[in-house]
């Protein structure tokens, strides 16, 4: 069973950040590789349980639930409900703390799924990299977590 984690630094407060990461159904704003996203039955972005559908830039669709999630903590959890992609029992983890020297945040993501028999070390790539690194610098580009005004 793979595990991914990546982690890193952003130059924000942790509070800044923890108002775009909190948004469960904000990663088509930023996610290059995300074209659309809406969280069904019009439930809040933040409700535990609501259910975002998205479509990825090639076309695919997925769709993923909210499992938990706490401001005072800084940390949410969800996982793949449907995915064209070999992830299975997909469960992910975001926590956010506050990285005092500098009002900084550390980031950190991470997952375990499983997958079909020698694709292991592809995925788990594909997840870290394209998914996680790559939704992380987008985030730290947006406007709004810009550090001018800090």
């Amino acid at each position: 069973m793979p595990k991914v984690v990546r982690s890193t630094i952003v130059d924000v407060p942790v509070d800044r950040l923890w108002a775009v990461v909190r948004d469960f159904n904000a990663h088509d704003q930023y996610h290059p590789i995300v074209a659309t996203s809406l969280i069904e039955r019009g439930h809040p972005v933040d409700k535990v349980g609501c259910v975002r559908r998205f479509t990825l830039e090639d076309g695919s669709e997925l769709r993923e639930q909210l499992l938990s999630l706490s401001d005072l903590e800084m940390t949410c959890s969800y996982c793949l409900l449907d995915t064209p992609i070999p992830l299975f029992n997909y469960v992910a983890h975001i926590r956010l703390l506050p990285v005092t020297d500098g009002n900084r945040s550390f980031w950190h993501w991470e997952s375990r799924f499983t997958t079909p028999p020698g694709r292991e070390e592809e995925l788990a790539r594909m997840v870290g990299e394209e998914v996680y690194v790559a939704g992380m610098e987008a985030v730290r580009r947006l406007p709004q977590l810009q550090t001018e005004g800090i």
